[in-house]
């Protein structure tokens, strides 16, 4: 009878060097997946604070352009504006279409900034305008809480700012605040328009004579600490 066909078996030598090998692969596979995990966290950390400064970036363009850069480019309601305004130097009164005037033939001299209890002379505070000061005028009646809170608006740009009562002819509205070219007519000087008029032309964009001063000229103005 013949014996029958014996399988091949692998010797004991081999199957553990085989075993080795296999385990030296495994702890190298695990190694080099180690190896990835941590250059990714590496890059995770690098990146994120990059991505958290874009975000902030983005957050504070959108702050500043909705805050600040677009209503600033909204007019202001109730703002009045006048072109082609002469700004030719005379000698004596002039008259002008606007109560008070926004502009024109003016003085050779101007007024230094400040608060005023008296009628300013209206071609010498017209030339104030042109040095790009913000005139708020008042009616003589109104009363001493408002000529108050009028003379602490003069304090947001002190070095810009005109405020005086107004005689003749009699103003429109109480309070008149003009700019070169602008005015804004108000009841009552709670109202926020006046304080966003004198954030935005003294010394603002329609300045004819950018750079000049309003910090010196003729006057003397009230304390107004």
């Amino acid at each position: 009878m013949a014996n029958p066909e014996r399988v091949p078996t692998e010797a004991p030598e081999t199957s553990s060097r085989r075993s080795r090998l296999e385990s030296r692969r495994a702890r190298l596979e695990r190694r080099e997946q180690l190896l990835r995990e941590q250059r990714a966290a590496r890059q995770r950390r690098r990146t994120v604070p990059w991505l958290v400064a874009a975000l902030v970036v983005v957050v504070l363009a959108a702050v500043a352009f909705f805050g600040f850069i677009l209503p600033a480019a909204q007019p202001i309601p109730g703002v009045e504006r006048f072109e082609n305004l002469s700004r030719e130097h005379v000698v004596g009164d002039v008259s002008y279409p606007q109560t008070p005037p926004v502009g024109g033939p003016h003085s050779a001299s101007w007024y230094k900034c400040g608060v005023y209890d008296e009628p300013l002379n209206t071609p010498i505070a017209v030339h104030s305008l042109e040095h790009g000061a913000v005139w708020i005028t008042y009616r003589p009646d109104l009363p001493a809480d408002q000529v108050q809170q009028l003379r602490n608006l003069a304090r947001i740009k002190p070095e810009f700012v005109l405020v005086s009562p107004w005689s003749d002819p009699p103003l429109p509205s109480p309070i008149v605040a003009s700019a070169w070219g602008l005015q804004l007519k108000v009841d009552n000087a709670n109202d926020p328009r006046l304080a966003e008029f004198v954030n935005r032309y003294a010394n603002g964009p329609q300045t004819p004579e950018k750079g000049a001063t309003c910090a010196t000229g003729v006057g003397q103005p009230l304390p107004n600490p």
